[in-house]
């Protein structure tokens, strides 16, 4: 189910576009089709927005003073996600053109993403470059930054063309991938995350240092398997957080899409590199001196309830939204679900999956009878080797089985 978040959706034709640039001073319009693409409303902000606000049409930082992390010592941040928009047409790139006043030490960026699926989408991708498919669904994210107390950026107009071109660097369609990386509580509790959820006690999500895998506040279109190296006990849990060390390694990507450290292999963390081998002389992309080699940070119900351990560690995670295939969004009361050894209640528990994460089915069997968020049913969908839950709290768009009989 396609879920409209704000007023304005509209249709566009498919048109060429350029990259992201900046124009002197438009005002901002409502969501409309013109000859050359669609202008986003900026005015309307709500929860999955973080720390800006629209009022006179013009989108900046709300509170300029404010910092997500205590990593952060000056400036502000915040971000601004459009409503979905459809297109008269698939197509595999939209570019931006924005009109922005950005005061020395400000920045704005403006990435998007295309549908892919129920629940699904491509990694967010800066303005400009092309997704790995074909979509008809697409929305964007616009990020602004300040590095100074008190300065702001403001955007007066962003507009949104769409256009196909030659797919040179598309990531061919893949299981999920899988690497070995050392994890690191985040702790953190009454924060805030780069989506806008404050962080409670026993939470459930992980970070990863780029905001391509960011899920919007609420969702799970986002999702990491994260188990145990000896896979005793795994989480799937949405990714709500940028961090740990960089903010722009997307180390899972290979290196024709990866946004910086091209030249590190495939599945390594820049963190680690830096930490085990001296690379980019110890430091992050900010210049920090890192401390451990993270590739991920897990909330602390990931990381005590869901994993069961005890200090920071090596886990094997594997990044959902790289794989194709049937999938189902978890959908509980709030707390996670017990994922089982088998189709039944009363079969060991092998971990949890958190409420919004987004999981992929391999295939389905008949097994206990289970009451619910989506009814009454013996279908158990398995999730994983070994890991089962009952079909009736994913959604999945469907009452009956999405994938083969196991």
């Amino acid at each position: 189910m396609i879920r409209i978040k704000k007023a304005g959706r509209v249709t566009a034709a498919v048109l060429a576009a350029g990259a992201v640039t900046a124009l002197a001073g438009a005002p901002a319009q409502a969501a409309t089709t013109s000859g050359t693409g669609w202008q986003e409303q900026l005015s309307t902000v709500d929860y999955d927005d973080v720390n800006v606000t629209g009022a006179g049409g013009t989108l900046t930082l709300a509170d300029a003073a404010w910092h997500r992390t205590a990593q952060v010592f000056a400036g502000s941040e915040g971000s601004f996600v459009t409503a979905e928009h459809t297109l008269g047409a698939p197509a595999n790139r939209v570019s931006a053109q924005l009109s922005a006043d950005t005061p020395k030490g400000t920045t704005v960026d403006v990435d998007v993403r295309g549908r892919t699926g129920v629940d699904a989408w491509t990694e967010w991708t800066p303005a400009g470059t092309a997704f790995k498919t074909a979509v008809s669904v697409v929305q964007a994210r616009i990020s602004l930054r300040s590095d100074t107390d008190g300065v702001r950026p403001a955007v007066k107009g962003l507009g949104l063309s769409a256009d196909s071109v030659p797919q040179v660097n598309a990531l061919a369609a893949t299981a999920a991938l899988t690497y070995k990386v050392y994890g690191t509580r985040e702790g953190l509790v009454g924060g805030t995350t780069a989506n806008g959820h404050k962080i409670v006690s026993h939470d459930h999500f992980v970070s990863f240092p780029s905001g391509k895998s960011v899920s919007p506040k609420g969702t799970g279109n986002y999702t990491a398997k994260v188990c145990r190296t000896d896979g005793s006990k795994c989480e799937y849990a949405p990714v709500w957080e940028i961090g740990p060390w960089n903010e722009r390694d997307d180390y899972w990507n290979p290196a024709s899409v990866r946004s910086e450290f091209k030249d590190l292999p495939q599945g390594t963390p820049e963190a680690q590199a830096a930490y085990l081998q001296g690379y980019n002389g110890k430091k992050d992309d900010s210049g920090r001196t890192v401390q451990n080699p993270a590739g991920i940070d897990l909330a602390d119900g990931v990381f005590w309830d869901g994993l069961g351990m005890s200090d920071n560690g090596y886990v094997n995670v594997t990044y959902l939204w790289t794989g194709t295939g049937p999938t189902g969004t978890v959908k509980t009361a709030g707390d996670p679900m017990n994922v089982r050894a088998g189709a039944s209640t009363s079969a060991a528990v092998k971990g949890l999956a958190a409420n919004y994460a987004r999981v992929n089915i391999e295939c389905y069997v008949l097994g206990d009878s289970v009451t619910g968020t989506f009814g009454t049913s013996t279908i158990w969908d398995r999730i994983g080797p070994n890991n089962y839950v009952s079909d009736t709290y994913l959604q999945t768009g469907s009452d009956e089985p999405v994938a083969p009989l196991c």
